[in-house]
């Protein structure tokens, strides 16, 4: 019980965070009309919410599954996720403002970093 309640917990936390974050992802609109209304509606802003929370999520998920990640992999990987699926938000809304040129290359960037730093910490740790 002393270990499979915080995993369990830190599961459905994952699905609910992903959930949520994959709708503010897909359908910003719908997400603002029905859990967020609060205006002005800025469908970037949504999405960049969803892209965060989905990194909340994977952050979770990955702390929650027995394996062999360590906190430094489960941080590295979940905000990576966060922080890719930030450059997809840039890329899907650069008519939106923004510097895209400059935004979604740096934001990538971040994310290959930080993905690469969890990969190369999760292969060592398996060693």
């Amino acid at each position: 019980m002393s270990t499979r309640f915080p995993r369990a917990v830190a599961i459905i936390g994952a699905v609910f965070f992903i959930a949520v974050g994959i709708w503010a992802m897909v359908d910003p609109h719908s997400f603002f009309e029905t859990a967020a209304k609060f205006e002005p509606y800025n469908q970037h802003f949504l999405q960049d919410v969803g892209a965060f929370q989905i990194g909340l999520g994977a952050v979770l998920l990955l702390a929650g599954l027995p394996a062999r990640a360590d906190g430094l992999t489960v941080a590295l990987t979940g905000v990576g996720v966060g922080a890719a699926l930030h450059a997809v938000s840039h890329a899907i809304g650069q008519d939106l403002g923004g510097t895209p040129a400059q935004d979604i290359p740096l934001f990538a960037a971040i994310a290959v970093v930080l993905l690469a730093g969890g990969a190369l910490r999760w292969r060592n740790r398996a060693s």
